[in-house]
């Protein structure tokens, strides 16, 4: 049996340590001598060993007294660490890049920059890109449309950005915690039940028509007729309760050709992700194209 002292000694921390853990719990006394001093003996020079190593690792003494009390609850508190750790790392990453985009730019610039990074938390939050989302939508989505919308639609921020990717994000936080887009005059002729059209019906089909088209855009091919199109155009003529016809294809191309767009968003979306990812805005403007094009031949 050791005195405090000398468990402190082995264990190669101070008195004081050894006393805290004891008076919390995690250290278990052996008996007392005969003057009423403190004994312990090898189990807690092991379980001391044990403790100093689990916070070595930052982890809470509350969950190193979980560990203690049950064997099964290391595996969940190392995960949780491991969240808490990386969430820590994304953000340094991200502040590490914001500050080399300051750092990199002329000094003219830095002002308007560090307003724009100021207003982004590390690591950054999309809130403010679904709320905006939401706003330009048309309202009453069925709720499984919608979160095939916003997944699209939404990018994640990359967990290693460059200064590029960290000012293209900051841009877009600020495009769309400006003006939201729902008021009558800026919304397109789609979104209002008013015309006619079934938005519910059109979004649906459009996230399939985009999922077709992507894959060309990857690859480097220019707008032509096909699945994808056939797909684009039958959402819209589903929605608006016509038939697909060349006569509809016309109309449909000139009114898209009118409508109220938001390519910057489209635009920022795509500095951040990169050409590997096509944006819903970027697959919208292939199909345009071809859907344009198509109408633009004589009939056979």
């Amino acid at each position: 049996m050791w005195s405090i002292g000398e468990l402190a000694e082995r264990a190669g921390v101070t008195v004081k340590t050894v006393r805290f853990y004891s008076d919390g719990g995690l250290l278990p006394e052996g008996r007392r001598s005969a003057g009423g001093h403190r004994r312990y003996g090898p189990e807690a020079l092991d379980r001391l060993r044990l403790i100093r190593s689990l916070r070595a690792l930052d982890v809470p003494v509350t969950d190193v007294n979980r560990i203690l009390d049950r064997e099964d609850a290391l595996e969940d508190v190392v995960a949780d660490r491991l969240r808490e750790v990386g969430s820590h790392l994304a953000a340094l990453r991200w502040r590490e890049a914001a500050l080399r985009l300051i750092q990199d730019c002329a000094p003219h610039e830095r002002a308007e920059r560090l307003h724009l990074v100021g207003a982004v938390t590390s690591p950054p939050s999309t809130a403010a890109l679904a709320r905006f989302w939401r706003c330009w939508l048309p309202p009453r989505l069925p709720a499984r449309v919608l979160s095939a919308v916003l997944e699209r639609s939404v990018p994640q921020p990359p967990d290693d950005p460059s200064p590029a990717q960290v000012l293209a994000f900051a841009r877009l936080h600020a495009f769309v915690t400006g003006d939201c887009l729902g008021t009558t005059g800026c919304q397109p002729v789609v979104h209002r039940t008013d015309t006619g059209y079934r938005p519910a019906v059109l979004y649906d089909g459009l996230v399939e028509a985009f999922a077709l088209a992507a894959p060309h855009l990857t690859e480097g091919r220019p707008p032509h007729e096909g699945e994808a199109l056939d797909c684009f155009v039958d959402a819209h003529a589903r929605a608006s309760g016509a038939k697909d016809t060349p006569a509809f294809r016309r109309g449909l191309g000139r009114m898209l050709a009118t409508e109220p767009r938001i390519d910057r968003y489209w635009q920022l979306t795509a500095e951040l992700t990169g050409p590997s990812r096509p944006t819903p805005g970027a697959c919208h403007d292939w199909l345009h194209t071809a859907l344009d094009d198509r109408s633009a031949r004589p009939a056979a």
